[in-house]
Formats: structure tokens, C-alpha cells, sequence
């Protein structure tokens, strides 16, 4: 297939998120990953208010091909927590919002066992059913692979397998195609961008950090990461300045 690159006139954020929930006790791993839900919405409250929409990845297709222009910002899950569903669906549909969710095919209704070695407290994933509620509140469901595996450790034939397999489950899953793709931990290389792009992905994300300019593959898409630290005056600078431009260089 053809790689296509955004064509947006002004910088896009695309922003990203994990847990939705209260953080866990003081010295458990990855507590920045977590957004107290009356956090987030204040931050959906502010981005509302400022004038922004925030945008699935579907919705923002079209900003980032330089077909549309206006206040858009994308708004990203990683994972699929079922957090995301009881504490951000409401939320995101109060302000007319939309989202992208990246869920794991494989460990639907499971956890986030992937994290479990290194002592991340468990946290329950969406089951198919709760996807599809998800997406009846008008959001979006992209896929994050089967396992949550890191791509460059496994061999070609394996994370091939591991991209493809995760899209064709999840499309059972929810009964719409997962036209986006998020790379898990942030870890891949050209191989794997060219696996996304033979599997069908329209996009793909990942964790580098920088808003979206004009030239940018589609298949290897920054994001501004939203932390537990992150207030409204840091989230302005996110959105509206060169803050988490300069990050990438």
C-alpha cells in the first residue's frame, strides 16, 4: 500500500491517555499513567470551553490529510481499561466528543498481564460487550495488537501475526473494522510500520512526543501524553504551544 503523510496546515495534538481511575498507593510503577476522573473532566471541560473538539482518529482523518482546518484535537486510550468506559465515556459524551480506544484482542475481559512482572497493579480490560458500548457512545475501538507484545523481541513472523491476528479479533469483536493501530510500549521500527501498513491501518500511533505537522507518516503518528501531573495550565502548553514539539528533538 501507498504510506500517506498528514498535510495539516496548523500543528495537531493528538493526545494520550491509559487509566482513568484514582491512582494506586504511593510506590507502585506507572502511577503517572493515571488521570483522576474529575481530572479529566476538567481537562474535556477546558478543552470545550477554549473552543477545541476532541476528535476519535476516524474524525481527525480528515485535519491531518489538510482536507479540514479548525480547533481539533485527538483523543487516545491506550490499553482498554474499563475505566475508560464508566469513568471517561460520560464525559466524552457530555461535550459531544469522540475518542479511540486501543484495545488488546487477546486479553478482552482479562487484565493488563503484560505489566505484570514489574508490579503494575491489575486493572480489569473491556469485555467485547463493553467495546461495543463504547462504541454506541459514539467512540472509536483501534487495535493494539493480540498480546500487547514488544514487536521488536518477537520475530517478524510473530509480530506479523501478533498485528494481523489483533485486528481480525477485535473486528469480531465489535462487528466495524480497526481501521488504527497503536504500537505497544511505544516499540517498533520500520518492519513493523510496514506490517501495519500491509494489515490495512489507515494510522498508526506511538509514544514519541510532539503535536502533528504537515509531512508526518500516518503510520508513525506523536502524541502528547496527558499524566496524573499534568494540570490545566501544562495541558494549554501541550496543546497550543511548541511545548511537546521541542520533546521530540
Amino acid at each position: 500500500m501507498t504510506r500517506l503523510h498528514t498535510r495539516n496546515i496548523r500543528p495537531i495534538p493528538i493526545l494520550v491517555y491509559h487509566q482513568i481511575d484514582r491512582a494506586p498507593a504511593k510506590g507502585k510503577p506507572f502511577r503517572s499513567l493515571y488521570v483522576a476522573p474529575e481530572a479529566f473532566a476538567r481537562q474535556m471541560r477546558w478543552l470545550a470551553r477554549l473552543g477545541y473538539t476532541g476528535m476519535s482518529m476516524t474524525a481527525l482523518m480528515p485535519y491531518l490529510k489538510g482536507e479540514k482546518t479548525g480547533k481539533v484535537v485527538g483523543v487516545t486510550f491506550d490499553d482498554g481499561y474499563q475505566n475508560n468506559l464508566t469513568h471517561a465515556l460520560p464525559v466524552l459524551m457530555q461535550h459531544g466528543f469522540s475518542s479511540t480506544c486501543y484495545a488488546v484482542s487477546g486479553l478482552l475481559g482479562k487484565t493488563n498481564l503484560w505489566d505484570e512482572k514489574i508490579g503494575i497493579v491489575q486493572t480489569p480490560l473491556m469485555t467485547a460487550d463493553e467495546l461495543r458500548q463504547w462504541v454506541s457512545g459514539g467512540q472509536e475501538v483501534g487495535s493494539h495488537t493480540l498480546q500487547h507484545s514488544q514487536l521488536p523481541s518477537s520475530t517478524d513472523s510473530d509480530s506479523l501475526a501478533d498485528i494481523e491476528h489483533g485486528k481480525a479479533i477485535l473486528e469480531l469483536a465489535t462487528g466495524l473494522p480497526a481501521q488504527h493501530f497503536c504500537y505497544p510500549f511505544g516499540q517498533f521500527d520500520e518492519r513493523h510500520v510496514e506490517m501495519a501498513d500491509r494489515a490495512g491501518f489507515q494510522t498508526a500511533t506511538t509514544t514519541a512526543r510532539s503535536r502533528c505537522h504537515n509531512g508526518v507518516d500516518m503510520l508513525m503518528l506523536p502524541r502528547v501524553p496527558v499524566l496524573r501531573s499534568t494540570t490545566l495550565p501544562l495541558l494549554w502548553l501541550k496543546v497550543a504551544t511548541g511545548y511537546e514539539d521541542r520533546r521530540s528533538q
